[in-house]
């Protein structure tokens, strides 16, 4: 098995528009070994969306070579392209993206429909519900979305993303649209997954949302600036232990 999930060689992407050229991304070189839990960083238009696009085979690249787990993406056809990506990768985005008239359950399912259409109706609520239990929602499987808190809604799509069994996980801003004390049990959930050995990549704007993660990144004009091991990283059940404290405290002033 390779060692390497992640390899982008001088990797570079530009956009035209007219006779004007926009480096989003200029001559990035990276490696991000399986098993890690990496963190992008970086200011509007620094190249992270960008970047995150490209690896999650969402957008090509101009020039450079991406291998996704030794494979060379650029030499594929969009259908084996479509394939590696759906067997390799979930998606983990800002908004959560569920159907508001389906279930949980429902919801975590629609990957398999595309991805193993052939699969029983029973095998594919067996894997949506083992995918939600994992999550902790094994019992909220036939709530709606609108029946759910933000953080739940945020949990079901992480499920969605892991329904597959992919071996890398993308995730941009899921913590966007959370507040702190659900921010950081969802930090949880991926130290959890990492720690299972899913390979997690997340795209934030956030210093205390990367402090979770045990590389980082940071991008500066289509540029990686700094790439470096998180020494003092934080662990979700320690944070919620001080949230509990401080709030505790607060509550007894």
């Amino acid at each position: 098995m390779n060692s390497v999930i992640i390899e982008l060689k001088d990797l570079q992407k530009i956009y035209r528009t007219g006779d004007v050229q926009v480096w989003a991304v200029k001559g990035v070189n990276l490696r991000i070994q399986r098993g890690e839990f990496v963190a992008i960083m970086g200011a509007s238009g620094s190249g992270k969306s960008t970047l995150m696009n490209t690896l999650g085979c969402l957008d090509q690249s101009t020039n450079g070579h991406y291998l996704l787990d030794g494979v060379d993406v650029a030499h594929l056809s969009r259908a084996a392209l479509s394939r590696l990506r759906n067997r390799k990768i979930g998606f983990v985005f800002q908004s959560f993206n569920l159907l508001s008239r389906t279930t949980a359950c429902e919801n975590v399912e629609l990957p398999l429909l595309y991805t193993s259409p052939h699969v029983s109706l029973r095998k594919r609520r067996q894997r949506a519900i083992a995918a939600l239990n994992k999550v902790g929602l094994g019992d909220r499987l036939y709530n709606h979305p609108n029946q759910l808190s933000g953080g739940q809604q945020q949990r079901v799509a992480i499920a969605r993303a892991l329904v597959n069994e992919p071996e890398l996980v993308l995730a941009d801003e899921p913590t966007g649209n959370l507040d702190t004390r659900t921010s950081i049990e969802v930090m949880g959930l991926f130290q959890s997954l990492n720690e299972a050995g899913i390979t997690v990549v997340m795209v934030t704007h956030e210093l205390d949302i990367a402090a979770y993660c045990k590389r980082i990144i940071v991008m500066r004009d289509g540029q990686v600036i700094r790439d470096e091991t998180n020494a003092s990283r934080m662990m979700a059940h320690e944070q919620t232990a001080m949230l509990d404290a401080s709030e505790s405290h607060a509550q007894l002033a």
